[in-house]
């Protein structure tokens, strides 16, 4: 009764905000009250006609814009704040459509150059907080995003892994039900189409949540095709961002899912798409998103601005290429009665650029406030402190040994068939079967071979639990390289020549609370702590990307030749690409969704 009591009361004070709010909005159209900021004398872009208003004016009071027209002289108080923009184009402020922002570093440090470039909105996903943090921790990285500079939304992950441990220990449905429930949660995360296809019972009354709730169904179709991508659609499936060339985008708009087109870290799919400008198609049922940006990327090159400069690059025309990093994405997310575009009522995120072809932000406005000018920022991010339950997250009950990294079979000298994963790409995996001859009864990692050991340590949810397997294609000569920013679960993971190193790689990883580490010949030539959660670094971002490189420097030293090793070497444990993981349990079979073991029999 008291909670009824206390919701009532937030709706109420929300209404009179909302109507002393629209009341103020009229009385600046009107010039009866004075705008707080007027943008005069630019050309702006309105997204919702595709056309460019010459020589428009914008009013803007408190967090809202209140004038758009030709002439807004009588919006102009005694401490109206002018800023005329002749010759310069007014667009709306950009928005990424799917990041991942857990799986770089702090928000704050984010935001720090996120915002320069003119992005206004994010939509994030949730998924790495929860599978370590759970329900506590999704509520502390949802803190962390609130009352920023710009506006930051989030998806809520289904939790889909094979893990036992992990899966033991997911949020339970009635915990993502009142999640769903939340205004800063727009939509259920990007969910794997095999378990959808499949009928997982689970991910089918998360969806059909999601839907009761009104809330957008993230997908992640890699690999569907025929009647599977069909049946998947079917389910209620609303945007995909994992179509890597206009063929694949072509075939999911065709059954009505809208797609992202990505440009980040994890891949770079916006050239390929590029033909997708030469079919004429109807475009406003594609967005941009990146994914997730590195470090090195963000400081140097920008964010949402460079993906549309691309894109400009690359032929999209200019307004279109706009329109799919602002109104296409907030009307996806059904967010565009706030924000997206340029026009009266909506909030006041505005970017004023030289032109068109340029997408240099040399003003940006979000929320009514000029929160960055000529690369500076003007309205820092707000630091969130986590609490310190969330900085000891790596519960191994133990150091671990040499030995704990033996791969014992029944067989003393007697050549034995194993299943090895390949990585046949950075990203995808295929299962090779080879046969091994023991040694003294154990199978050793075959660096002539290019035959390394890989094992995954369950460190949160049933602690110590492991998996030694082996794995093919990293090329690695000596030494070990761990990480515990596994995806879809809780574990680290560590790969290696010998056994020594791999103790020691995961042996700093506890001690760190979390991180990335190489080592060789007994010593750490590399690592980055990431004691929130075990996976988010709490560094500058200058000090991430630094690292970030003298990790990556270190790995290609020790023979690995994947340009984002530490990319490579955590998605091993993922559902979401193909084919073939590791979890604490065995090898994972996305093919069938089910765990093998190492031996064939």
């Amino acid at each position: 009764m008291q909670l009824k009591r206390l919701l009532n009361r937030k709706d109420k004070e929300q209404h009179l905000h909302n109507l002393s709010q629209i009341k103020t909005l009229i009385d600046t159209a009107l010039g009866k009250t004075k705008a707080d900021i007027l943008i005069v004398n630019g050309n702006l872009l309105n997204v919702y006609s595709g056309e460019v208003l010459k020589d428009y004016s914008v009013a803007i009071k408190g967090d809202k814009i209140a004038y758009v027209g030709e002439s807004a002289a009588h919006t102009i108080g005694s401490n109206t704040k002018v800023i005329d923009a002749t010759g310069k184009t007014l667009i709306p402020g950009l928005i990424d459509a799917h990041i991942h922002l857990a799986a770089l570093c702090t928000v704050d440090e984010f935001l720090k150059y996120a915002i320069k470039g003119g992005t206004t909105t994010i939509i994030t996903e949730t998924v790495e907080i929860a599978f370590r943090l759970g329900y506590r921790g999704i509520l502390q990285f949802l803190k962390s995003i609130k009352g920023q500079p710009i506006k930051i939304f989030a998806t809520i992950s289904p939790l889909l892994t094979l893990s036992p441990a992990t899966q033991a220990s997911v949020l339970p449905t009635k915990i993502l039900q009142r999640l769903l429930k939340r205004k800063d949660i727009v939509g259920l995360g990007e969910s794997f189409w095999s378990f959808v296809v499949q009928g997982d019972k689970r991910i089918l009354e998360l969806y059909a949540d999601a839907l009761t709730s009104g809330k957008k169904i993230e997908g992640h179709s890699a690999g569907a095709r025929g009647n599977k991508l069909v049946a998947y659609t079917a389910a209620g499936v609303s945007s995909c961002h994992e179509p890597i060339n206009a063929e694949e985008v072509l075939e999911r708009l065709r059954l009505g899912i809208k797609v992202m087109i990505r440009e980040g870290k994890i891949r770079q799919d916006l050239e390929a798409i590029a033909k997708i400008k030469d079919k004429g198609i109807d475009f406003r049922r594609l967005m941009f998103a990146t994914d997730g940006v590195s470090p090195q990327h963000l400081m140097e090159y920008g964010y949402m601005e460079f993906v549309v400069q691309k894109a400009i690059n690359l032929g999209f025309n200019p307004i279109v290429a706009i329109q799919m990093a602002t109104i296409n994405a907030a009307e996806h997310f059904s967010l565009d009665s706030l924000i997206g575009g340029i026009a009266p009522g909506k909030y006041a995120d505005i970017v004023i650029i030289p032109d068109l072809q340029t997408i240099q932000a040399e003003m940006v406005i979000s929320n009514g406030k000029i929160i960055a000018q000529n690369g500076q920022v003007l309205v820092p991010p707000k630091r969130y402190t986590y609490p310190k339950s969330s900085l000891k997250s790596i519960r191994l009950p133990r150091k671990l040994e040499t030995t704990d990294f033996d791969i014992p079979v029944e067989a003393q000298d007697t050549p034995v068939t194993v299943r090895v994963i390949h990585q046949v790409t950075e990203l995808i995996t295929r299962e090779e079967q080879t046969a091994i001859t023991p040694v003294k009864g154990l199978l050793e990692a075959d660096v002539e071979r290019d035959i390394l050991k890989v094992a995954v340590i369950e460190r949160t949810n049933d602690p110590g639990k492991m998996f030694v397997g082996l794995v093919k294609g990293f090329g690695m000569k000596k030494g070990a390289f761990a990480s515990s920013g596994t995806w879809a679960l809780s574990g680290i993971i560590v790969i290696g020549t010998n056994n020594k190193d791999m103790a020691i790689a995961v042996n700093r990883i506890l001690e760190l609370q979390g991180g990335i580490v190489v080592c060789a010949e007994g010593k750490v030539l590399a690592e980055m702590p990431t004691p929130i959660g075990g996976y988010i670094p709490d560094l500058p971002l200058e000090t991430v990307a630094q690292k970030s490189e003298e990790i990556q420097q270190k790995g290609a030293e020790l023979g690995i030749p994947f340009p984002n090793a530490h990319l490579t070497l955590t998605a091993l444990t993922g559902t979401a690409i193909p084919f073939f993981r590791i979890c604490e349990a065995g090898l994972m079979d996305l093919r069938e969704n089910k765990v093998v073991g190492l031996i064939v029999p």
